[in-house]
């Protein structure tokens, strides 16, 4: 009884183990290369499969999907003698896996040998700075090869990137100061720039604030000439329309000379002989007034000529004084400039007196 149930429970074991041996599930996106008593038999799609048991053998797994290979940094030397160290990042799928299995004893190792002799012979013919510049380029490259060569494996090569190229510490420190010298120029060319746009436009304000104070002090001038025209033009017509007579004229300008002899910018005076006759001549006028035919005053402002001469007197008087305080200082002048000795030249004028300029001008003549 014992024998019985142990003899069961060995066939009901053989039968689990013969089962478990026979049924294979295989899983989506992969692949199972079954041999049978060594040799390729067949590949196991995803999915319920039966094998022999005993037989057949499940030789590898091959997964189906698109893998993803990091390299670690290969030191390269580029045609200018550098060496760089560059990471790469390879995009595969197993697209055969009979040919993965049995073509070569591992595909993964034999691609990052064939990237790395690839990389170098795609770097070694490029400078610094044009492998730094041309990646999409070496990626394109290295693809390629790769592609081409992985082929006949069962392997196809989607993509390959280079995840980075560090130079030496002191290469990197000149590409740091190039940069900042770079970069120091152009903020320099944009600072000059301003400059120059900023000069520009004061300029083009100062041109425009220069031409606009022109354009008004123009206008200024021909308004102040033609106000001055105006008022020119003005006394002009009041003295046509008043017709003065020649005393007036001569009693206006003897009071307008003790003015311009009390100047504080005139120091010397040269008065010319004719002075004392043309003051000779104008007492006389004054002199005269009375006796001149046609230009007796009216009886009601008797009072108002004699206020007229009296004044006219006192002018002369006072014109008198300043001709002879000015021909005083000239001869001091002379005196001094000629160091004591007596100038030689035209004879001094004969000083005036006032009274002179109150008597007849006839009287004068006489006198002449």
């Amino acid at each position: 009884m014992d024998f019985a149930l142990v003899l069961l429970a060995a066939v009901a074991l053989i039968v689990v183990v013969t089962l478990v041996k026979a049924v294979r599930i295989v899983p989506q996106q992969r692949q199972d290369v079954v041999e049978r008593l060594g040799k390729y038999k067949r590949t196991l799609n995803p999915g319920l499969n039966l094998l022999v048991p005993f037989v057949d053998a499940v030789r590898t797994k091959v997964d189906m999907r698109e893998q993803v290979v990091s390299f670690p940094p290969q030191p390269v030397i580029t045609s200018d003698n550098l060496v760089v160290s560059i990471d790469t990042v390879l995009y595969f799928k197993v697209v055969d896996a009979v040919r993965a299995t049995y073509e070569i004893s591992s595909f993964l190792q034999a691609i990052e040998q064939l990237t790395v002799t690839t990389l170098r012979n795609v770097i070694g013919s490029l400078d610094l700075e044009r492998a730094l510049t041309s990646r999409d380029e070496i990626n394109r490259h290295l693809s390629g090869v790769l592609d081409e060569t992985t082929g006949r494996w069962g392997i196809k090569v989607t993509r390959v990137e280079i995840k980075a190229i560090e130079p030496p510490a002191s290469i990197r420190d000149s590409m740091e100061k190039q940069m900042r010298a770079e970069r120091d120029r152009r903020a320099a060319i944009l600072t000059a720039e301003g400059h120059k746009q900023s000069q520009i436009l004061t300029a083009e304000g100062d041109k425009q604030s220069a031409v606009l104070r022109a354009d008004g002090d123009r206008q200024a001038r021909i308004l102040q000439a033609e106000g001055q025209a105006k008022a020119i033009r003005t006394v002009f017509d009041a003295i046509h329309q008043a017709n003065p007579s020649q005393k007036v004229l001569a009693y206006q300008y003897l009071q307008a000379l003790p003015q311009i002899a009390n100047g504080t910018a005139n120091k010397v005076w040269i008065i010319p002989a004719e002075l004392t006759k043309a003051l000779e001549g104008m007492g006389g006028a004054l002199g005269g007034l009375s006796q001149m035919v046609g230009d007796l005053p009216a009886p009601e402002a008797a009072d108002h000529a004699i206020q007229v001469e009296r004044e006219a007197a006192e002018a002369a008087r006072a014109a008198a004084a300043a001709a002879q305080q000015i021909h005083d200082e000239v001869r001091v002048a002379e005196a001094q400039a000629t160091g004591g000795a007596k100038p030689q030249g035209l004879p001094a004028p004969e000083p005036v007196s006032p009274d002179s300029l109150l008597n007849d001008p006839s009287d004068q003549r006489e006198r002449g």
